[in-house]
């Protein structure tokens, strides 16, 4: 796998307006819209999740029959998240000793920990974090239809 930035997807650049028009891939692969029925293996807090996201991202064009995984992958890390938050409430002190006399950090707070990275890493995914998401300027269907149609009389596009 190369190093670097991942690949933004096609539909997130044109989105957020993308200046180059030659690193937008228009032969881009567009697979149906996805399923919103809710995977049967997340947990409860991870079905609230999808049940909250799917329609947004729906809305935006952004949820396929291929990002189900993906969704699903972020949704389970969210409930993993939630589960762990619950968990270190409970307790009065996140350091514990163990049989040998060590002191070591909660295992809740390394399990909320990492579901926190990697649903973030998913978030990033979907254009779903404040940051991933200023860099996106919706355009209305008209706005392209009107690129579209100086295209195919000028062969130029805007």
């Amino acid at each position: 796998m190369p190093a670097g930035r991942p690949r933004k997807p096609t539909k997130l650049k044109i989105l957020e307006g993308e200046p180059n028009k030659d690193r937008i891939n228009y032969n881009e692969p567009e697979p149906p819209e996805g399923d919103e029925r809710c995977p049967s293996f997340l947990s409860p807090e991870a079905r609230k999740e999808w049940k909250r996201i799917v329609p947004e991202l729906k809305a935006l064009g952004l949820f396929t029959t291929i990002d189900r995984a993906e969704l699903a992958i972020y949704c389970q890390n969210w409930g993993r998240y939630v589960q762990a938050e619950r968990g270190l409430k409970k307790i009065t002190n996140c350091l514990h000793r163990t049989e040998n006399g060590n002191i070591i950090t909660s295992p809740l707070l390394w399990v909320a920990n990492k579901a926190a990275d990697m649903a973030h890493k998913s978030l990033i995914e979907f254009g779903m974090t404040p940051a991933s998401r200023s860099r996106i300027s919706v355009n209305d269907d008209k706005d392209i239809e009107d690129e579209l149609d100086t295209f195919l009389n000028t062969g130029k596009m805007n």
